[in-house]
């Protein structure tokens, strides 16, 4: 279903940083958070989609886009942005929410589901691992091969010049290139990535999640079992995470739904956006 109403931009304000938002539609609120190289354009499909029976609201995750870029790592650690996401709720006028999070949304989603459980109504993440799941993943080679550019982002200065060379062709490869249906990405897609990441810090930004999640060691803590229901999307033909990481997630959530999509990439909720939002219906249908 879709509402025919265009989406509103706006700013709130959270936990020190002022975040750009897009909302559409009305009723309990569905907060999404975006991954790299992404930003809330990445939700256009599922905003109009359930704007009819929710409050939808996709997030600019600090450092992206129209959002504050604070300088530092330590702005970017996964604690930070986890409180981000609790200031927003209540910026927002709302006690809870469901979340619904991609990459690095998914992996900020994760997080607060565990700092915050009772602000969920409940979690839907797509084709982001467990935390657990994900540091367990890292010591396999195969994955480790994958996880190739968490490396080299640790690098000062490179990472930024490499993303910004040749009209940004890196983030286009990263998107159409990784995608199986091409067509999923349009140039006028292409050109909104690029003007997003090209905004004064944005990049830096950007590659600062890496840079401080691989000093943090938050991941490496001990994950106990997360009650609230959760939804697991993923694209079986992720490039970046492989399907193997999603297996054994029911050890660390009691109630937990996992849904495949075959041929289909790492941009879930892009590539395949019926689909994707099929499954939320369904999974929500069945929320008490």
């Amino acid at each position: 279903m879709t509402t025919g109403v265009s989406p509103q931009h706006n700013f709130l304000s959270t936990n020190g940083v002022r975040l750009h938002y897009v909302r559409q539609g009305q009723g309990p609120l569905m907060l999404f958070l975006h991954g790299f190289p992404e930003f809330w354009y990445s939700w256009r499909h599922q905003l109009n989609a359930f704007a009819a029976d929710y409050t939808c609201v996709a997030l600019d995750l600090r450092g992206y886009n129209d959002s504050d870029k604070p300088e530092g790592l330590d702005a970017y650690r996964l604690d930070v942005l986890v409180d981000d996401v609790r200031g927003a709720i209540e910026a927002l006028g709302y006690d809870r929410a469901i979340l619904v999070g991609h990459d690095w949304g998914g992996a900020i989603a994760w997080a607060f589901a565990y700092t915050y459980p009772q602000l969920l109504e409940s979690l839907i993440v797509m084709n982001i691992p467990h935390p657990a799941k994900f540091a367990e993943g890292l010591r396999t080679p195969q994955q480790l091969i994958k996880s190739w550019y968490i490396g080299l982002f640790q690098l000062p200065l490179l990472p930024e010049l490499l993303l910004q060379a040749g009209n940004y062709w890196l983030i286009e490869q990263a998107l159409r290139g990784m995608a199986i249906d091409k067509s999923t990405f349009s140039d006028a897609d292409l050109d909104r990535y690029k003007t997003a990441a090209a905004k004064p810090g944005a990049l830096t930004a950007m590659v600062n999640y890496y840079r401080a999640f691989a000093l943090s060691g938050q991941w490496q803590q001990s994950w106990g079992v997360l009650a609230v229901p959760t939804l697991m999307i993923w694209g079986e033909d992720d490039a970046a995470l492989g399907k193997e990481l999603s297996t054994g997630t029911e050890a660390y959530v009691s109630n937990l739904r996992l849904r495949y999509i075959p041929q289909c990439s790492h941009w879930v909720q892009q590539e395949r956006p019926q689909q994707v939002n099929a499954f939320i219906t369904e999974f929500l249908a069945l929320q008490p």
